[in-house]
């Protein structure tokens, strides 16, 4: 469910004079997946079909890439529009749930507590803070993984909070903590990538490295992922609500990691029981969509059968702007990757084709931008 105000690249593109784009290298690994058909995967081989010749002949023009993997196996892999499989693609919103994983494994070593203030961590670091309303203490990190702080950051029009502050150079704590209150922190669900993007800053402070370089430490090295490019600002802060561009191939190695409980290889490297709350409904929504029913730790829970939702369950899915999305079907063992460059109307599609030609469970109407 992205959001349908413009995220980077088209607002943060106008402050490129001020902010970086950086490329981060590790060691290169092998990193092709093993392959098979999706009827040896006992996939929905006639709807993939169907959806591949769709892509090919031109009838899902905003579609750059779509992986289908199974069993850790590659049963799809398409793109289009002149875009390469090593061609980097800008994840927007997915760009959250990878902020999730590293918050996760701050927390398992112990560099961060969830019910942690917000405020008691940055402090320190901005002195000079100043707090008009005395719920801001009362923030959590929790709070932000779940956007439920209660303040009034929103990302409806090219006027809102969420463009003012992707034009900004640096000062984005401050500018989101002088944001004012409008409901008690953990009480109301707004879709929120101002307090994701505080996350950097949180991380930040108590590890001492930018999320960009922990992610590469902690994450991306350990998956062999070689090759990423985030936005960050003057101050080396990385936009962790929606700066990411990733490989499809490496999008899908990080949803293969989610499906094995966090460990590759034989290494833990998300913490399981990080992996199992986060994608799990911590928030139920207010105003449910077809099938989608609620939210975890930067992740939406959707149901696996259309119109299953606001109770249903079973489909995971990191979802970003114009049309980028990253779902995972545990019971399944598959993980689907869709990168687009899709205008607001049709960025819903790949929900609606994860449906119908990849679940096989008929159609569902595309869920309106929030």
């Amino acid at each position: 469910m992205p959001s349908a105000s413009p995220s980077p690249p088209r607002v943060l593109a106008r402050a490129c004079a001020l902010l970086a784009c950086v490329a981060l290298t590790a060691p290169a690994c092998a990193d092709e997946w093993p392959r098979s058909t999706p009827a040896q995967l006992e996939l929905d081989a006639q709807g993939l079909d169907a959806l591949v010749r769709d892509l090919r002949e031109g009838r899902l023009p905003y579609v750059r890439s779509l992986l289908v993997a199974r069993h850790g196996r590659l049963a799809v892999e398409e793109y289009a529009a002149g875009v390469s499989p090593d061609d980097l693609q800008h994840l927007q919103s997915v760009t959250k749930t990878v902020t999730s994983a590293l918050i996760g494994i701050a927390v398992e070593r112990g560099l961060l507590s969830l019910d942690e203030s917000v405020v008691d961590v940055l402090e320190p670091f901005h002195p000079t803070l100043r707090f008009d309303d005395a719920r801001k203490r009362s923030i959590t990190i929790e709070h932000l993984l779940t956007m439920r702080s209660g303040t009034g950051y929103h990302e409806r029009g090219f006027d809102s909070p969420h463009s003012r502050l992707n034009q900004m150079a640096s000062g984005w704590p401050r500018y989101y903590l002088d944001l004012p209150m409008l409901r008690d922190p953990g009480t109301h669900f707004q879709y929120d990538s101002g307090g994701v993007i505080l996350l950097s800053s949180i991380l930040h402070a108590r590890s001492g490295l930018h999320a960009d370089a922990f992610a590469e430490k902690y994450l991306f090295g350990p998956l062999g992922i070689s090759n990423v490019r985030w936005f960050r600002n003057r101050e080396g802060h990385p936009h962790t609500g929606g700066g990411l561009w990733m490989r499809p191939r490496d999008v899908a190695k990080v949803g293969q990691l989610y499906l094995q409980g966090g460990r590759w290889e034989g290494r833990q490297v998300v913490p399981a029981s990080w992996v199992a709350r986060s994608t799990s409904r911590q928030v139920r929504l207010e105003r449910p969509t077809e099938s989608a029913s609620g939210y975890g730790y930067l992740w939406w829970i959707r149901s696996l059968a259309p119109g299953d939702a606001p109770n249903g369950d079973g489909v995971i899915s990191a979802e970003g702007f114009q049309g980028q999305y990253l779902f995972l079907v545990p019971s399944m063992d598959l993980v689907v990757v869709v990168t687009s460059k899709a205008p607001v109307p049709e960025q819903d599609r790949p929900i609606e084709f994860l449906y119908t030609h990849i679940l096989g469970q008929g159609s569902v109407p595309a869920a309106p931008a929030p």
